[in-house]
């Protein structure tokens, strides 16, 4: 199979989290012999074995919105206050944007996608991986039917993507104005936004979840476990009640035991130690270190059934001891009480890291039986299998 992929981004040094997740999937399809054309939205193209990249025609473009955009929002957060707010959840930058990107962007890539794929001729599928729908209108629809070629969408970020949590505060509101019939399907990290991309007007809905590849994040030997507790993330949106039930109060609470993180805007987590970013390699490092690995989810995900992150099955290809936070659906990947641990309160977060911290033994059969799991079922290949399953249905 041959297929044309517009991706949010592919330069690791953009502050897209999805971008590593989408480095997986792209190499999983490779794998399955699926040969690759890929084109980043954001940024510059990026080679790689797995991939052959195009050219951002709206690079210039798209560099100049995200520089308005941020800082608009740094003098004004207008998502904070409430304050010019458009009936449409969609905020008067935002809107301003949009018109913008589908005035000057989309003619630009709707020229290049035709390009290509009157250049490769034996293209399969296109696939948007989390490319804003609403800056593309019409876009989908002409190359569909001009190529008589499926065109897929990926939202990664389901449900906190969707209108009625309003995004994440620091990215594009992705729906208001988009057209989601124009789409053959959409897919989603979400069994439970399935039925909501269907109520926004999606044709077809089918959920694909987040994965790991373990030859990336496998297991690695260090001299000690010096971390007693660590969390790796970014940003307390949705998630701050829970930060301070896992990470600031009992590191207070445990004196004598070592907490670390590694993320930016956490706000305050107590007695817990910021360790430095020096790449995103090093995360590795940092979780094998450590006794146990939190998996903290942002409400938005952890409260809609069965939306994943990539965090749990990265944790769990590196065979750490997680202890996550109630998330519904959970279970769909991992086995609580034997591939991972989840406390529902601080007082139960430390009774359990105080217990995991004194028995090494059960610490590293949690561990190894979470590997093994993503081993058996969660792997971006098994992602990549699926991913081209639901492209079959439509070819």
């Amino acid at each position: 199979m041959k297929l044309l992929a517009l991706v949010s981004s592919l330069d690791l040094r953009q502050p897209f989290s999805a971008t590593p997740a989408w480095w997986q999937l792209l190499k999983g399809l490779y794998e399955l012999e699926t040969e690759v054309i890929a084109a980043p939205y954001q940024g510059v193209p990026v080679e790689s074995l797995w991939w052959r990249s195009e050219a951002n025609p709206a690079r210039l473009q798209g560099d100049v919105f995200k520089s308005v955009r941020d800082l608009s929002r740094s003098i004004m957060p207008m998502r904070n206050t409430g304050s010019a707010k458009l009936a449409s959840g969609e905020s008067l930058s935002d809107r301003a944007v949009r018109q913008a990107a589908n005035k000057l962007i989309a003619p630009l890539w709707k020229r290049q996608l035709e390009r290509i794929l009157a250049r490769e001729r034996d293209v399969d599928a296109v696939l948007f991986l989390t490319v804003p729908p609403n800056h593309l209108r019409g876009v989908p629809r002409y190359i569909s039917r001009k190529f008589n070629v499926p065109v897929f969408h990926y939202d990664g970020d389901v449900p906190a993507s969707l209108p009625n949590l309003s995004g994440f505060a620091s990215g594009f509101r992705i729906y208001q104005g988009a057209d989601l019939s124009e789409y053959t399907a959409f897919i989603s990290n979400s069994a439970g936004g399935a039925s909501m991309l269907e109520e926004l007007g999606a044709s077809n809905a089918h959920t694909l979840w987040y994965g790991a590849d373990p030859d990336v994040f496998a297991p690695i030997s260090t001299p000690t476990q010096d971390i007693d507790v660590f969390f790796y993330g970014h940003g307390r949106e949705y998630r701050s009640d829970w930060i301070d039930r896992m990470i600031a109060k009992p590191s207070m609470e445990i004196a004598d035991s070592r907490f670390a993180v590694r993320g930016t805007k956490l706000g305050d987590l107590g007695a817990a130690r910021q360790l430095p970013y020096l790449s995103f390699s090093k995360l590795r490092e940092y979780v094998c270190r450590s006794k146990l690995n939190l998996c903290v989810t942002r409400g938005a995900h952890a409260n809609v059934y069965a939306s994943s992150s990539s965090r749990p099955f990265e944790l769990g290809a590196l065979g750490a001891c997680i202890v996550a936070n109630p998330y519904l659906g959970i279970e769909e990947w991992f086995e609580p009480g034997k591939e991972l641990i989840i406390v529902r309160s601080a007082e139960e977060a430390i009774e359990r890291y105080q217990y995991l911290l004194r028995n090494e033994s059960e610490r590293k059969a949690i561990g190894s039986a979470a590997r093994q799991r993503v081993l058996k079922q969660h792997t971006f290949r098994h992602r990549a299998r699926e991913l081209l399953r639901i492209i079959k249905m439509y070819i």
